[in-house]
Parts: structure tokens; sequence; C-alpha cells
């Protein structure tokens, strides 16, 4: 390594191309010595005298721009919109060959650019006169002869001729300041541009002239540490390569789950080391999570892409659950109805699942200017088709409105049971078998699927004979799990079946007890070791691989984003229009409900309601209060009188608090809150003798008092 030139790290890594990665460097002085510890950007950075380090790549973050009259630093991001003009150097160029050399390649905007030379020029016929402008057009490549420039020379009353210039002409050249703007990512992809100094076009700061540095970030290993470093190139650390010195020295090489299940089958299985652990926030809530730390060692058996499937449970448990299975789960499941909240949450199970039959589980009111019709508790529904369907109301265009509504088939008459009703409107509307009803997407209305299935499946076979989602309920457990958590829980819906690519893994201490990774959805580094595997040699255990992984509900988001990011939200209702129509038509169990409260009151042989409308709208005047009387004549204080048995024979009625007669004024505002029960279907007994006597009765106790 003697003779090796010493380089700043900031130097050095400008000078990188990434195809030339890695590089093995050696740290041989700078302010970073002897082991001191230094915290960048929440990571500890460490280097001594001597360490080697293998840069793997680099990345560019920032542009370090320093002012040259007070050298006062500062960065700006590589992101920045502002344009910067190139400052003409002062000294001169010896010929035109090293002043086009120094211009950007590859970039649009290098030409045209102006020069003047200090001294008088002779090409042939032509003579240029000194401190000339010249203008260089183009570049002229000529097969055996030299190149030239073709420049542009101003004359006078703006006059101009054109003249070629040989690249070796010799003088004393200055460039001129130009109009060409660059901005901060042109600048840092043209070694030359970044070797020039600029000025920034802003009015505050058009006098400072900036030399611009970029700054990267540089990812690295070492070969005495197991983390990867990540350090900025700013760092005052001299450094020199020994790439071709060092090809031997062992270092470590990190792996992320993507990398190692590309590596080849032969790699496996391996020891392996975690570097960086997963993400304290992680999407799995299994028992093997918490021991991937730093420096725990795996055994990596096998990659392979597995089937399985994404399960939950019910939204009305306290905790929702989500697991990922394999299909080669043991367990035997049976098919359970599936429950719809919603039209819409039919129709799209109908698409999955043509000729599907529900049944109605809670009763639903017809609304005719809606388009929602009555349906009833116990109502079997066919789902036939989507069409749409006609509204009695008329649009602002004076045309009927339609929606898209769920064409079903009503498969057989609940039955009310109520052999007391005697609407004979009601009785000649007997619906016939597979009568049509339409249903409006945007009805909210309750449904459980119609099965006639009782066999037992395994869990591969479902995903092959029924469209997913399915609700399920295990019924014999996986015997060759040590405890299946899915035989606790009464009802499992199968989302969705998917294919994750996997690594079998194990830890040290149970080799033969392994888990599944996916890699997809779990993020750390590893590196392969040396170790030697934890059997005998040639004599792998059999492995118990566990076939469920519960997931946390941040997976199943996430999963369900991917999956179904073009997924049409429900339909809206159409817009309620304020009208003075009559009302809305009552099914036939709101009927049956009014009338069983009706046939309760029925019992009481004076019902409430009718007693207060009889006595307070009796027009009669009560009769006048006695005379008063003096201290000699009171009577002593009597008890309140309890009700008779004669009483409570006569009129069998409830406790009555009616005692005193109000105002005037209350008797003629309770007069009006009181209404009759016009809407009674009944006819009830004459009690006018009975009512005669009760009234007779508190006409006495109010003479009494």
């Amino acid at each position: 390594m003697a003779g090796t030139t010493a380089l700043p790290l900031q130097e050095f890594i400008a000078s990188l191309d990434h195809t030339c990665l890695p590089k093995i460097l050696q740290v041989c002085s700078g302010v970073y010595f002897q082991g001191s510890v230094y915290e960048i950007s929440g990571s500890e950075v460490c280097f001594s005298t001597g360490d080697l380090i293998k840069v793997t790549g680099f990345d560019l973050q920032s542009v370090l721009c320093e002012d040259v009259s007070n050298n006062e630093k500062f960065e700006l991001p590589i992101s920045h919109t502002g344009l910067f003009k190139v400052v003409p150097e002062k000294m001169p160029y010896s010929t035109v060959e090293e002043m086009v050399s120094l211009r950007p390649v590859g970039l649009e905007s290098c030409l045209p650019f102006t020069f003047t030379s200090h001294s008088k020029m002779t090409f042939g016929n032509f003579t240029l006169g000194a401190r000339r402008a010249l203008t260089v057009l183009s570049i002229e490549h000529h097969k055996g002869e030299e190149d030239q420039v073709r420049c542009r020379v101003e004359g006078q009353q703006e006059a101009s001729a054109e003249v070629c210039i040989p690249l070796s002409s010799r003088g004393e050249f200055y460039e001129c300041e130009s109009e060409e703007c660059f901005t901060l990512q042109q600048i840092m992809s043209s070694p030359c541009l970044r070797s020039r100094r600029f000025r920034l076009i802003n009015p505050a700061k058009s006098e400072q002239i900036l030399v611009l540095s970029p700054v990267y970030q540089v990812h690295a290993i070492m070969n005495l540490r197991t983390n990867v470093l990540k350090f900025p190139s700013s760092l005052e650390v001299d450094v020199i390569d020994v790439t071709d010195v060092c090809k031997d020295v062992d270092f470590v090489t990190p792996l992320s789950m993507t990398e190692v299940h590309s590596q080849p089958d032969e790699s496996f299985p391996a020891v392996v080391e975690i570097i960086e652990p997963p993400h304290t926030r992680s999407l799995f809530k299994c028992s093997w999570v918490p021991e991937l730390t730093k420096t725990k060692q795996l055994v990596l058996h096998k990659k392979a892409t597995s089937a399985m499937v994404l399960l939950s449970t019910l939204k009305g448990r306290k905790t929702q659950q989500y697991f990922l299975v394999s299909q080669h789960y043991g367990g035997r499941l049976r098919r359970r109805p599936r429950e719809f909240n919603s039209v819409y949450e039919l129709y799209v199970a109908s698409l999955l699942a043509p000729g599907l039959k529900v049944s109605v589980t809670r009763n639903c009111e017809e609304v005719e200017e809606e388009g929602l019709p009555a349906l009833g508790v116990g109502e079997q529904l066919e789902v036939v088709r989507c069409d749409r369907m006609e509204l009695p109301r008329v649009s602002g265009k004076g045309q009927k409105e339609s929606v898209e509504a769920l064409l079903c088939h009503r498969l057989q008459e609940p039955d009310d049971g109520d052999e007391d009703d005697d609407d004979d409107e009601e009785e000649e509307q007997v619906k016939q078998e597979k009568e049509e009803v339409f249903l409006p997407l945007y009805m909210q209305a309750h449904f459980v699927e119609v099965l006639g299935d009782t066999k037992k499946y395994r869990l591969r076979d479902l995903g092959k004979d029924f469209n997913l989602p399915l609700d399920v309920k295990v019924v014999s457990r996986d015997t060759e799990l040590d405890t299946d958590p899915l035989v606790s829980i009464t009802c499992l819906r199968i989302e969705e079946a998917i294919l994750e690519p996997t690594v079998q893994a194990s830890f040290l201490h149970k080799p033969d007890h392994c888990f599944e990774i996916p890699i997809k959805w779990l993020s750390m580094s590893v590196f392969f070791t040396k170790d030697p595997l934890p059997w005998p040699q040639g004599q792998p255990p059999k492995c118990h691989v566990d076939r469920i992984t519960e997931v946390t509900d941040i997976f199943f988001y996430e999963f369900r984003k991917q999956s179904n990011s073009d997924a049409a939200p429900p339909p809206r209702p159409p817009k309620r229009i304020p009208s003075v129509s009559k009302p809305s038509k009552r099914s036939k169990a709101s009927k049956k409900s009014k009338a069983n409260k009706l046939k309760r009151q029925e019992d009481k042989s004076v019902p409430t309601q009718q007693f207060s409308d009889l006595t307070l709208n009796n027009k009669r005047r009560p009769p006048a209060p006695p005379p008063p009387v003096t201290e000699d004549e009171k009577p002593p204080p009597v008890a309140p009188r309890k009700q008779s048995a004669a009483d409570m024979t006569i009129g069998k009625a409830l406790p009555n608090t009616y005692v005193k007669i109000g105002s005037e004024s209350t008797r003629q505002a309770n007069r009006y809150d009181v209404a009759a029960d016009v809407d009674s279907d009944h006819d009830y007994e004459s009690v006018d003798e009975t009512l005669a006597v009760m009234m007779k009765t508190a006409q006495e106790n109010v003479m009494h008092y």
C-alpha cells in the first residue's frame, strides 16, 4: 500500500461511479481516530486508523455550498429549484482545447459560449484583432484533420462572420460570462461543472461566489462489525483505496429477506444471523416475532411459495382477529350461513355465487316513493340478477326516475300466525310462489344465507369448490398442532386465497419447530454464517411447521388496500323530495304488531285513554263547592277514603289518580292534548251505565272533601 495517495473521503466518494462498486477503503488519518464514537442520524459511526470499510453504495443527499469570500458554508437540498451561473475564471487558458475541455459534457446548453483573445490571431488569410469576442458555435471533426471550433465574430454595424480555429491554437484566452443557467441536478451530474465556481441567480446573494460540493450518504460494511453503516461523505476522514490488495478479506454481506429468497436452492439449509431486526410496529402477532432480535441466529431450511388463505373473525366480536393459514391446515370445517346488512352486500355476494338464496331477518316497512318493498321476517328470496326499476315519483326532467335494483324471487309466504286478522284486503293479496320483487341497491336490510350443506371440508377443498368469501366453523382441530386457536372461534370468514413467497425458518434451540416468514410483509436483514447446522450431518430432523400465523388489523387493511384498490363504493340513495303525498303503506308485520298491542289493551274493562277522554271532555258543570264553615263548625280530619270492594267490582279499572278537577284553563289545555284512537280496528262494548256510576262516585268524593 506504500505510495498510495490518500484522499479526503468527500473527494474520493465524489469521484466514484456506481459501476465500480464495491470498493474497499482504509482509514489513514482524520479527526475520527482511535475508536471515537460519533452519532450521525441516529447511527453510531466508529472509525479507527487502519479500519477497513467496504463501500457498497451511495446516494446523493444534498449540496454543500461554500462562499469563497468568507468560507461560510450552507447546504441546499438536491431538489432546490434555484438556478446558477458559471463564474468565469480569472486565470487565462493557454490553448483553445484546454478551455473547451472544461465545458460540461452531455448538456444541451453547453454551447454556445464566448471567450476573448488578448493577442492578435492569424488564420490563413484571416487576421483577428486582440480582445475580440468569439462565440463558439460547434466543434468540427474531420477525418485525418485536426479538430476545430467554429466561432462567430461580431463586427461593426451588427455584421458578423464565422471562422474555424484549431483546438491547438495557443494564446492568452479568457472566458466571458455566459447567460446560460444550470440547476443543482445538472451541476452534480457533470464532473466538469462540479469543478467550477457559480453565482446563484438571487438578487440578495448575487455577489456570492460559491463552490459546490455533493454530499452523499454512504452505505458500507466493516470486516469486524455486522451492522450496516450509513454516514455522510462530508466526514473529515482521509482514506486510501485498497480494493486490489484486500480481496481476500471477509466482509459481512447483509441480505434482505427478498434477497435471501432469491438465493439458489443449494444455499439452504444454512445458519444466518440477524443484522437488522423487524420494525417494532410489526404486522404479526405470533410468538416467534418477538424473538427475532439483533444477533439472533436462525436456521433457514428452504424457500417456497406457499398457498395460504386470509381468515377473519366476525365484526360482532369484542376483539376482531385475523389469521394467515396454510392450505395444508388439517382441521375440518363446515360452512356457515353468511349475514348481509344491505342489499348492496347481497348483490356483491351474488356476483360470485349465482342463485344465492337468503332469508329476511328483520322487518322492513314499505316506502313507495323510494321504491322500498315490504319484507317480513322469515321470507326467503332467491337473487336473480341486477336490473333497473322505476320509482313512482317524477324527476326534474318530467320523467320517472330509475335506479339500480336487485331482482329477486320471493319463494314463500311468511307465516305470521295471525288467525284473527280480518283485513279482507290483505287476504285477497296472497303472494304466489316465486313472486318477483325489486330491492334497490341502496336499501338497508338484513338477510342470512340459506344453506342446506352440512358436509365437512378441508381448507384447500373449500377454495376449489366455492367462491370466496365464505363463512365457516372449525368442527375438528388439526391434530398435528399443539394448540389450534381456530377451534374456539364460532365463526370465521375466509376472505381470500393467496400465494405468498416464504422462507421456512426455525431457532437453533428448536430446529424441528419451524415457521414460515412471509418475506413481503416482514422486513429484516441477515447474513449467512459459516456455523454448522444444529443436527448431525446428513440427518435433518422431521420438521413441524406452524400452519397458523395471527396477523394484526394493520396487515389486514394493508392487504385489502392492495387487493381491492379498484373496488367501487356502494351506490347512494336518491335525494328525498319533500311532498305531501299519502302516508307510506305499512307492512303486515307492523300491522300485526299494532293488532297485538290493541288486543292487550282490550283485556282492560275501562281503557285508560277512553277514560281520560270521557273525564276531561265532560261538558257538565261540576257541583258548587260547599259553603264556608267557621272554626267551631269544622269537622275532625278524615283519613283518605279507601276504594271499596263494590267499586272494584263495578269498575275493575286501574288505580285512578284523578281526584280534583283542575282549573278551566287546565281543562281546556288537556282537552286538546288527548286525541281519540281513530286508528283502532276494534269496537268496544258499551259502558254507559258503568261510567255513570263512576261519575256519581267521583262527585260524592268531591262533596265529601
